[in-house]
């Protein structure tokens, strides 16, 4: 379990059924309209590639899905199906004269069970989960070049907008809450996020301007009030996989419940 929270309270603010085959409840979250499924149980997964230093980082994105499973529920990857910012050497960190597409890669995690993130939707999953790994600081977006001046992927941007617009809940883990950041923080400088403990890491957030929150790898952060939880893993470089599974886990496990709507 974790004690980092930020101690606000999601208020659901309608209780006005829709008979669907959805089974929703409908409401207004903000100022946009939204639908929080009962029965949805897929959740949207956003790799960044394959591998930690220039794509998705694997440990983080297989314990996400693993933790998902664990919960009973189920999970669709996608990732933009772009060019990959760079291949890296990962014995020696040198650059190799090769290109890659960032969507080939993630189906590599995926086992080949990909989709191109410009043909999803968020009107078809309970909720969205953003691994870590240098490509999505690389691919995803520009913070690993320009810090909190990135721009972000237009595709990644529009799908954490769908899903906050849409109430469901996000989930982003080690670098990922960057990505939030960039997607939301012009519609909503109140979101609390973490990069871990470092404070420089931590004052980025703010500088693009939302929140921030110290957090250790076996903890996660979770906002009620805008529905985002977040946890460091690998932002604590030296961490070990059991730490990242703890952080990881609640994360997801608190990302899952904030689906679950009771009738």
């Amino acid at each position: 379990m974790c004690d980092i929270y930020c101690e606000t309270s999601f208020r659901k603010i309608s209780n006005e059924k829709r008979s669907d085959e959805r089974n929703a409840v409908v409401g207004n979250f903000g100022k946009a309209p939204y639908v929080i499924t009962y029965n949805m149980k897929e959740f949207l997964v956003v790799l960044a590639g394959c591998g930690a230093k220039d794509g998705a980082e694997i440990h983080e994105s297989v314990l996400t899905l693993l933790a998902i499973d664990k919960e009973g529920a189920e999970y669709q990857c996608a990732a933009p199906n772009i060019k990959q910012h760079h291949v890296l050497n990962f014995i020696d960190d040198t650059e190799m004269n090769q290109e890659r597409n960032v969507m080939i890669e993630a189906a590599r995690i995926a086992r080949g069970n990909i989709l191109d993130l410009a043909k999803v939707s968020m009107n078809d999953y309970a909720g969205l989960i953003l691994p870590g790994g240098y490509g999505a600081a690389k691919n995803l977006c520009t913070y690993a070049f320009d810090g909190a001046k990135a721009s972000i992927n237009p595709e990644v941007k529009r799908i954490i907008n769908e899903a906050y617009d849409a109430g469901k809940p996000i989930g982003a883990i080690c670098v990922a809450p960057v990505l939030v950041a960039l997607a939301l923080a012009e519609k909503n400088p109140e979101i609390v996020l973490t990069l871990g403990t470092d404070a420089g890491a931590n004052a980025s957030l703010e500088e693009i301007g939302v929140k921030s929150k110290d957090c250790l790898t076996t903890a996660f952060v979770k906002d009620e009030k805008n529905r985002i939880v977040t946890s460091p893993a690998y932002m604590h470089g030296a961490s070990k996989i059991s730490e990242l599974e703890q952080g990881i886990s609640g994360c997801v496990k608190a990302v899952i419940e904030m689906a679950r709507v009771t009738k």
